[in-house]
């Protein structure tokens, strides 16, 4: 099964947080905060939202910084997937 995206809405999945710092702690499953890298799965055709028009500069295979807890979470074969708009996206990751 495949997600498609509508309208300015894109599919992402978050990266697994790392477990150690850089200074070599391993860190606690309760400590570690809910990651903010993922990558882009789908994404929508863009076209008009809301009266305003919506060009979409995403594409599949980014890496992005989401806003903590934007979007909803889904699951679909056992992965799971968050559905943000692309304003929900701060950054592109290189």
């Amino acid at each position: 099964m495949t997600i498609k995206p509508l309208a300015d809405r894109v599919v992402i999945k978050m990266v697994e947080a790392e477990e150690t710092t850089k200074s070599g702690i391993i860190l606690a499953g309760s400590v570690k905060e809910k990651p903010q890298v993922a990558q882009v799965v789908a994404v929508g055709p863009g076209g008009f939202v809301d009266g305003h028009e919506v060009t979409m500069y995403l594409k599949e295979g980014d890496r992005v910084l989401t806003s903590k807890y934007a979007g909803n979470e889904v699951k679909l074969d056992g992965e799971e997937y968050t559905i943000v708009h692309q304003s929900d996206i701060l950054a592109i990751v290189e």
